[in-house]
């Protein structure tokens, strides 16, 4: 009874985990280029009352074990890469990564970062940054006399001036990873390299497996809210359940303790 008592608070602890990582990514559902989270589970130790193929006679053995449990834990937290929808915004420095591929951006400290937002904006020197102001890498400043911007889908970046000049400023890259759900977030859209994720790999968007940009367009978040209120439905079931074998597990050991009464 003991057991039950710690592998039911192990699941009620499990489900609140849960809850917090849908309550995580139903908050970000207007989230430019965000990812929503899965949470993964795991069992714990068992304890081996009895092994499986114990002899029981001469010719014979047990054919299946007795094996008690000690409750779950949550394991991991796995972010879901798929892409999210695009949505016009007629911006003309938003893009949106139509596949496969981050943009890189340079933190304060020196430090690369990745991310798939692309509401991009122009500093006081023309430059691209995100919304928080960081460099996007490779750097490219726009002439502050420029009429139009354009952004092919394999990352050009040109500007059309007031006589009709067309002038090229240079190409956007992108970068990959092997295992995407090996990045650290760290928040403001940003991811940074471990080693789980592995080395990044730059490429030219709309070439060798990375996706095409689409100017004028932000990816919106790949959140679904009628999943996630179905996960939370369930997150909240499971954790009653495992309150409620708390419950019946302390009225067992009132039972056991007034035996003597």
């Amino acid at each position: 009874m003991l057991v039950s008592l710690y592998s039911a608070a192990t699941g009620m602890n499990a489900e609140q985990r849960k809850l917090d990582i849908i309550s995580n990514n139903l908050s970000n559902v207007e989230t430019t280029g965000f990812k929503r989270q899965r949470a993964e589970f795991q069992d714990l130790l068992y304890q081996a009352v009895r092994e499986a193929g114990t002899p029981t006679a001469q010719d014979s053995s047990l054919p299946t074990g007795l094996y008690v449990g000690h409750g779950t834990t949550l394991s991991a937290t796995n972010r879901i890469f798929s892409i999210g929808n695009p949505e016009e915004t007629g911006g003309s420095t938003d893009i949106a990564i139509m596949g496969d591929g981050f943009l890189q951006v340079q933190l304060q400290d020196g430090r690369i970062a990745y991310t798939r937002d692309g509401s991009l904006k122009r500093d006081g020197e023309g430059r691209l940054t995100t919304s928080n102001g960081l460099l996007v890498v490779p750097n490219i400043v726009i002439p502050a006399n420029s009429q139009e911007i354009s952004i092919s889908p394999d990352g050009i970046v040109s500007v059309k001036f007031a006589d009709d000049t067309i002038q090229n400023l240079g190409n956007m890259t992108l970068v990959r990873f092997v295992n995407p759900a090996g990045l650290k977030p760290i928040g403001n859209n940003l991811y940074t390299q471990t080693p789980a994720s592995g080395d990044p790999v730059e490429g030219i968007p709309n070439q060798d497996g990375f996706g095409p940009l689409q100017q004028g367009y932000l990816e919106k978040s790949n959140v679904d809210v009628v999943k996630e209120m179905v996960n939370m439905i369930v997150a909240q079931r499971a954790y009653d359940i495992n309150s409620k074998t708390i419950t019946t597990s302390d009225e067992m050991l009132r039972t056991v303790s007034n035996l003597k009464r």
